[in-house]
């Protein structure tokens, strides 16, 4: 039988106009400008939102956005409050949803959000959810946040099989037990090197890389002018991300 996974209980800290989520430690599994709740407050979360940059302006808030893992709803509420797009929060921990909902003005269930209290992996890996989004957001952490919860090649597989053609794929990679190049290659082994890109490090430690499915990514100069809409329509530091997102670097040739 299966051992039952133990969840933290979300809880609540405040500090400077700024609501922190955290599971029972320091901590910081997200955070809310109280008196801005839909402008992004953390630097990271600002970067997960660079998948914008490699969707075509015509389509930029079409479709649907997917999170697995809610934190403190910061990137749900972006994409249902601003963006307007179709929204699919997954959360397996039923006090970080009520926690968002209560503390994080998560708005309720609606035509456009649904939030889910289920497994991220179950989520991924269910055939009935295949090609279902456009956008997927993956921030996966325990209390200890020692490294992500999900992380396998056939985890990375299930993410791929999830998006449409054209989707594009954001993770957050952090963690004192993480370990950067293993999951690149295992994201890269699932969409392919050449559609793998990563942003700069965070000071906290924070590495975003992004998957593209099946399309080839964009020119610099298209990417550019995609960057300065983001920051027109949006106010998002798009041609920040743009300057430090890199491709993944040549393996090295066997001796």
């Amino acid at each position: 039988m299966k051992k039952p996974v133990r969840l933290a209980p979300a809880t609540m800290s405040e500090a400077d106009g700024v609501r922190y989520l955290h599971l029972g430690t320091p901590w910081v599994q997200g955070a809310m400008r109280m008196r801005q709740p839909n402008e992004l407050e953390l630097e990271y979360i600002q970067r997960m939102m660079a998948w914008m940059l490699l969707r075509p302006q015509e389509s930029l808030s079409r479709g649907h956005a997917v999170q697995l893992g809610l934190g403190a709803g910061t990137i749900t509420r972006f994409c249902h409050n601003v963006m307007r797009m179709r929204t699919t929060a997954v959360e397996l921990n039923p006090t970080v949803i009520a926690a968002c909902r209560l503390w994080f003005k998560l708005p309720d269930d609606g035509a456009r959000l649904t939030v889910l209290q289920a497994d991220a992996a179950n989520y991924a890996a269910d055939p009935a959810h295949a090609q279902s989004a456009d956008v997927l957001c993956v921030d996966l952490y325990d209390h200890d946040a020692a490294s992500p919860v999900l992380d396998s090649a056939a985890f990375y597989r299930d993410c791929l099989q999830l998006l449409a053609d054209g989707g594009v794929m954001s993770v957050n990679l952090f963690g004192r037990d993480a370990s950067f190049e293993r999951s690149t290659r295992r994201i890269a082994a699932a969409f392919g090197a050449e559609r793998v890109r990563t942003l700069r490090p965070t000071k906290e430690g924070n590495t975003i890389v992004l998957a593209l499915k099946g399309d080839d990514i964009a020119q610099r100069d298209t990417l550019a002018a995609r960057a300065q809409n983001i920051e027109t329509r949006f106010r998002l530091p798009a041609g920040k991300w743009l300057k430090m997102m890199r491709p993944l670097p040549a393996p090295a040739p066997a001796s």
